[in-house]
């Protein structure tokens, strides 16, 4: 039986930076059939991510009328997800929604970060252990596609 070698910490970042490449690349060479399946499928998951982790804030509909914001519980109302598109002249800003949800980029009004850097939240579940960086970034893209396909014309 041959040992294993495990992979160092900057191979693993390098194949972690690679993974959204490898996700576009596929999506890409996938007949268009097959990728739009891949699309729902991958903004279903996003969907059930969305109820799980934002929806109490941000509403079912992702419009800022979460329990959260109904019962005047936050300081600041929270975003309406569905405009964000139109905010930014019809164009989704897909990375610096990726950047805000994963903590790299702050999102005005929240101050002392009223809202979860969920980024680290989705590393560490609660009581288990740390969850592979390949796991987060795929939790978060979901998360991503789902908020690019709710977007109000």
């Amino acid at each position: 039986m041959t040992a294993r070698r495990q992979p160092k910490t900057g191979e693993t970042r390098y194949a972690a930076s690679l993974l959204p490449l490898m996700l576009a690349i596929c999506l890409w060479a996938t007949p268009p059939g097959a990728a739009l399946a891949q699309q729902e499928e991958i903004a279903a998951a996003g969907h059930r991510e969305f109820r799980h982790s934002c929806a109490v804030c941000h509403g079912l509909g992702g419009k800022g009328e979460g329990v959260m914001a109904t019962l005047n519980l936050l300081t600041v109302k929270p975003t309406d997800l569905t405009q964000l598109s139109k905010k930014n002249k019809g164009a989704f800003p897909f990375w610096q929604v990726y950047r805000v949800i994963d903590g790299r980029e702050e999102v005005k009004g929240h101050g002392t970060r009223d809202m979860p850097i969920w980024g680290e939240v989705f590393r560490q579940p609660e009581g288990s252990k740390p969850v592979d960086e390949t796991h987060v970034i795929g939790r978060i893209l979901a998360l991503v596609y789902y908020l690019q396909s709710i977007q109000e014309k």
